[in-house]
Formats: C-alpha cells, structure tokens, sequence
C-alpha cells in the first residue's frame, strides 16, 4: 500500500474510532464506576471483537449479511437486545463510585473475564461493523498479494485506533470523576449513559437489510 493509501486508512480507522459508540460508552461507564486498570479488561475485549468482526468481513460474513434477511435481523436483534440490557442495568444501578477515590486494584464485584467478555460482546453482537469492515478494506486491499499479511496489517492498524481512542475518553472520564463527586451527579451520570445504550440498542433495530 501506498503511504498516501495508508495514511487514508489511518485517518479514516482513527475519525471512526473516536467517534462515540457501543464501545466507547462502555469504556466510559467503566472508567467512572471501576477505574481505569479495570476498564483495560473490557477495552481489550472490544479489541479481540473488532479483529473477529474484521475477520468475519474477510471471510465473507459480511457478503451473507447482505443476502441473507434473517442472519441479518438474528444479528442485530441480539446486538440490540444487550445493549438495552446495558443500558437497564446502568439506569437502574443503585450504587456508584463517583463519591469514592477512582479505584485501581480488582474488586470481587466486578472480575476482570466479566468486563472483557463485557468488551467482547458489545463489539461481536453490531452488524455495523461488519458492514463497515466489508465495505473500507476491499478499498485498501490489493488483489494482486497475499490477503492474510494484508488482513493483519490492516485490521492491527484499525484495532490500535479503537486502543488509543478507548485510552483518550478513558482518561477524560478520569479527569472529570470528581465533578461527579454527588450523589445526584452520579445518578444523572448513570442516567444518562444507560439511555445512551438504550438508544444505540433501538438504532440497530431501525438498521435496514442492507441488501
């Protein structure tokens, strides 16, 4: 690839992951009601999805979305289904972390497996990104070359702007914790996120058959 091409790609991957969605919510919500260390658990299993779902693009998943209705409505039914429950259990939490120290070691209520089958999930169960995936990479993909080195290359790239991005709103929810230092600011906070997941859930209902 060009550096030109790849400077392209770049950009487009960094703008896409910076951009707020699934992901970047739950890193969010996580940094704020378990602290930044913990929060790198669900961060990495969103990294382990996007090279799933990118591998799923590759291997024709995202051509079948396109043909088949069912698989696609099963998809996003199911993406949207968790991220409502997301959102309902963030609306309805009666405890909250804001009026305590930012907490860094691991605590029983949450475990590590939990927040990074949280981050796993949350990337596997939207057919957007599939979709996204089948339709960036065939644009930077020579067809002359092998597509496995190309595969790594391009989906590494792409998971290490999901990263920095998760890094950089991770860093601001820390920054800004102790504004949400009350009671009644931690249960807007709390409020406010878990509806954000309920939107994002019924906006994958309203995702049209894209075939």
């Amino acid at each position: 690839m060009t550096t030109s091409a790849w400077l392209l790609f770049l950009t487009i991957s960094l703008v896409t992951a910076l951009s707020p969605g699934p992901g970047i919510l739950l890193a969010v919500s996580n940094a704020v009601s378990w602290g930044p260390r913990k929060t790198l658990w669900s961060s990495a299993g969103n990294v382990l999805g996007v090279f799933s779902v990118s591998a799923a693009a590759m291997a024709g998943l995202g051509t079948l979305l396109h043909t088949s209705a069912w698989l696609f409505a099963v998809l996003k039914t199911v993406g949207a289904v968790y991220l409502v429950y997301l959102g309902w259990r963030q609306w309805t939490s009666k405890t909250s972390m804001f009026d305590a120290p930012l907490p860094t070691d691991t605590q029983p209520e949450k475990t590590n497996a939990a927040m990074f089958r949280q981050g796993l999930l949350v990337a596997l169960t939207n057919p957007k990104s599939i979709l996204f995936f089948t339709a960036l990479f065939p644009q930077f993909i020579r067809p002359e070359a092998p597509v496995l080195p190309q595969f790594l290359a391009l989906t590494s790239a792409f998971a290490t702007c999901v990263l920095i991005s998760h890094v950089t709103y991770v860093l601001l929810a820390r920054h800004t914790h102790r504004w949400f230092g009350t009671p009644r600011r931690a249960r807007i906070f709390n409020r406010l996120s878990g509806g954000a997941f309920g939107l994002l859930g019924l906006s994958l209902l309203r995702l049209k058959s894209p075939q």
